[in-house]
């Protein structure tokens, strides 16, 4: 199976961009279960949660990221 990942980047930064994108789906799903329950406030901090999440620039983690001082 051909990962989607790019081929140049290390293993160790391709680990890193799989682990974020799980845990953005996993928080995506807290979102919509809470919000499916019933239980706004909780959907709400899961939202908040994945967007206080680093952002991964297209060239990796080692590059400026948008929003912060350099």
């Amino acid at each position: 199976m051909a990962s989607s990942l790019a081929p140049d980047r290390s293993p160790a930064q391709q680990q890193m961009r799989v682990d974020h994108e799980a845990l953005l789906l996993m928080l995506s799903y807290v979102e919509a279960e809470c919000a499916r329950l019933g239980a706004p406030e909780a959907a709400r901090h899961a939202a908040l949660a994945a967007a206080l999440l680093p952002q991964i620039q297209p060239g990796g983690w080692g590059g400026p990221r948008r929003g912060l001082p350099q």
